[in-house]
């Protein structure tokens, strides 16, 4: 019978990450739909003592309504609404698309004489209308599911981010005077803030399908682009900065500030490329070791015991040292999970794998490779194999008189050790400490004479 069972690709999106950013989206856009509202009431009404309609700081009327809309639209193409919601958010991204498109272009081109002191034209400054364009046009695709609308979509965005980047930075740098006195561009911050937290969420909200959709995924490329992001947004900003510093001061050649600047830069590259692969390495090691262990136990499992065994087998053997295998077998795991559940019996199997690994050394190798069976591998001889049995012994004997359960725990335990390099294979030592293993738990069960 074939499997229907989904099988969860790393490249999908996170569920639980998705959920959080769902909530900050709703409160994001709610705040943002409030605040814009207040700005664009401010510009029609005066309350007493205060002239709203005066402050430089609000934003312009057009740009108001615009960033309204925007939001409004947003949170009505949200999973919850309905698909009436989904048809006014169409209207509002669409309105928003045909007015700042045709604001932008009277401002490139002057299509429209008469306009340029009236209207929208008047009210919404040419980065803006540009941005908010783009914005609306972003949002009549957000809800696209064919293949030709996701990556018309993405592109969109891309260019939206690229856009309010550029203006955000523009106006910071001016601010700061790295470059000397400037003219700021023209949008104010109230005007870009609202462009950030808009682009975000439309970022946010594209990311759950896409070319984005990387950043929000449970695979190692997805944590890598989430940790390196703010780094290689930052970075370039950081450098035209230094850059723009250096050449100021005029205290070295320009030869040797370019050299400066170009020598951090491929450092800092290196820097990163080494940071890639490392962590990259450090999954694939977290990975492979998970593929390896008992989920239960954190013991290896058959396949992990069989690999690592083998390799200590082929380095005992060429250096000449004993090697030992030890069959352990659980006593009574069936009857405990038959008088006191399952999960009694899982939490047996817990202490099994505790014990082992604390009366071994953290070279040998220890597994569970059955229900109730666990094996031990390890380059000592007969003297460290008593060492460790005896330990073993003495934890067990310490949980059981210590411990208020009603069950005792008790191990059956075979062994074979060769002195002088080991010539069987592992499948050999195995299937003799197995039979000693069994020969010892029939002993068990005589009757004392």
């Amino acid at each position: 019978m074939p499997d229907f069972t989904p099988v969860l690709q790393s490249t999908e999106p996170d569920a639980s990450l998705l959920d959080r950013l769902a909530l900050i989206e709703r409160g994001t856009l709610v705040a943002a739909i409030v605040y814009f509202a207040l700005n664009l009431a401010g510009r029609f009404f005066v309350l007493p003592g205060l002239s709203f309609a005066a402050d430089r700081h609000l934003m312009a009327a057009g740009t108001a309504t615009a960033a309204l809309a925007s939001a409004l639209s947003l949170h009505l193409s949200g999973p919850r609404f309905s698909r009436r919601a989904h048809r006014l958010a169409m209207l509002l991204a669409a309105a928003v698309t045909l007015v700042c498109s045709v604001v932008s272009c009277e401002y490139a081109f002057h299509l429209l004489p008469g306009t340029r002191g009236s209207g929208a034209v008047a009210t919404m400054h040419f980065e803006a209308a540009a941005a908010f364009a783009l914005l609306g046009a972003t949002l009549l695709l957000i809800r696209a599911e064919k293949r030709l609308g996701v990556i018309t979509a993405d592109i969109l965005v891309f260019f939206l981010v690229l856009l309010v980047l550029i203006l955000v930075s523009g106006r910071l740098i001016a601010e700061l005077g790295i470059f000397g006195p400037t003219t700021p561009p023209s949008a104010p911050w109230t005007t870009l803030i609202g462009l950030v937290v808009l682009t975000t969420v439309a970022f946010l909200r594209k990311a759950e399908n896409g070319v984005y959709s990387i950043l929000l995924g449970r695979g190692i490329g997805s944590n890598i682009a989430r940790g390196l992001t703010p780094v290689l947004f930052a970075l370039p900003y950081v450098r035209e900065c230094m850059r723009a510093r250096l050449f100021s001061i005029q205290k070295m050649p320009p030869h040797l500030t370019t050299a400066i600047l170009a020598s951090t830069a491929v450092m800092l590259s290196f820097a990163l490329l080494l940071f890639l692969a490392w962590r990259i390495n450090r999954m694939e090691v977290e990975i492979h070791d998970l593929s390896l262990r008992d989920a239960l136990t954190d013991l290896y499992n058959i396949r992990g015991f069989e690999l690592l065994a083998e390799q200590a087998l082929r380095m005992a053997r060429r250096a000449h040292l004993p090697f030992s295998v030890l069959y352990i077998d659980l006593d009574d795991l069936k009857r405990v999970n038959d008088t006191y559940g399952h999960q009694a019996g899982s939490a047996l199997l817990v202490e099994t794998g505790k014990i082992l690994k604390s009366s071994f050394r953290e070279i040998d190798v220890v597994g569970r490779i059955g229900g109730d069976e666990f094996v031990v591998a390890g380059q000592f001889g007969q003297s460290g194999k008593a060492v460790a049995v005896e330990r073993v012994e003495e934890c067990v004997n310490r949980r059981n008189s210590e411990s208020d359960s009603p069950y005792r725990l008790s191990f059956s335990i075979g062994s074979v050790t060769t002195d002088t390099g080991p010539q069987q294979n592992l499948d050999e030592l195995m299937r003799i400490a197995d039979q000693a293993m069994y020969e010892e738990k029939r002993r068990k069960k005589l009757p004392v004479s």
